[in-house]
């Protein structure tokens, strides 16, 4: 038919410093949670693929980690994960923070971007625009354009839902014809068992305080099916500190109930099915600087 929308595909890396609301920004634009969430910084440690299909077009999103100083092992090994989505994207999503005026780890990422022998095009969404008002959003607008002029920007609220619709139609604009890449049903990359663990260690990072969740790791121990019964998952949550384990597991085990039954709640609601979930914890001294222990985890799996 004369009319007919010709079908689009592509990779959409979504770029930017820690705690803008890039995997907020994710979940929202696909409809559904498959990626973690606090207000914490650095919840995201790993690549996610979030897979948006329509009638018209197959948007393979690429979550990462923030891009910041890396202070261990582990946040140079996130900073790689950030940096190599950037590699095959047909497009970089350049996540800014509206409310607030460029920060240094702003401008790290657009040099990155610019260091590049190959430049995507790049849309730079402007979110949590609800929180600022309109004077202010055209003075922090033209701030963050002057970090990456050739950007195409896009005013957008992950929380409320302003503009996704524009965002999307902008990021099509870029994208060239193709084929789908995944099932029309799929809409992740990972396992359940994968996505579990992220949840769990977001109930921890929302629960408990200072430095102790950037401190937690969380290994799935045990994940099977029990038929009506729903799903029995064990998992261990290594800290790095003998003094952290008594905040994690709390007065009589209160604090690590709360985590669990937290976690829970957001397993469930994730696979659409009743879920047993049993939590321990263990010391692991310096982990985040243990290249054994990472490897273990895959932070190091990109490395040559």
């Amino acid at each position: 038919m004369e009319n007919e929308q010709e079908f689009k595909s592509g990779y959409v890396a979504v770029m930017g410093r820690p705690n803008v609301g890039k995997s907020t920004l994710m979940n929202a634009l696909l409809g559904q949670k498959i990626a973690a969430v606090s207000m914490r910084p650095q919840t995201t440690r790993r690549q996610q693929l979030g897979i948006l299909t329509t009638d018209y077009a197959q948007i393979v999103f690429t979550d990462t980690p923030g891009l910041h100083k890396a202070r261990h092992k582990l946040g140079g090994h996130m900073n790689d994960e950030a940096l190599a989505a950037l590699e095959d994207a047909d497009v970089a999503l350049f996540v800014v923070d509206a409310s607030v005026f460029p920060h240094e780890e702003d401008r790290m990422l657009a040099e990155a971007i610019q260091g590049l022998r190959h430049i995507p095009p790049v849309v730079m969404a402007l979110n949590k625009v609800d929180l600022v008002e309109q004077g202010d959003l055209e003075a922090r607008s033209a701030a963050y354009l002057e970090l990456f002029p050739q950007a195409t920007q896009s005013q957008v609220s992950a929380l409320t839902g302003i503009n996704l619709g524009g965002l999307l139609e902008t990021i099509l604009e870029f994208l060239k014809p193709g084929p789908a890449f995944y099932p029309e049903d799929q809409v992740t990359d990972l396992f359940e068992r994968e996505i579990a663990s992220d949840l769990i260690r977001e109930s921890a990072l929302i629960l408990l305080r200072d430095e102790v969740p950037h401190g937690i790791a969380v290994r799935i121990d045990e994940f099977t099916e029990r038929g009506d019964s729903g799903a029995y998952i064990e998992a261990t949550l290594f800290i790095e500190r003998e003094s952290q384990k008594g905040i994690v597991i709390g007065k009589g085990g209160e604090m690590l109930k709360k985590i669990g039954t937290a976690a829970r709640k957001e397993i469930e609601a994730m696979s659409e099915r009743k879920v047993f979930l049993r939590l321990r914890v263990k010391v692991k001294k310096n982990w985040r600087n243990d290249e054994n222990f990472l490897r273990l985890f895959n932070f190091d799996k990109r490395k040559k």
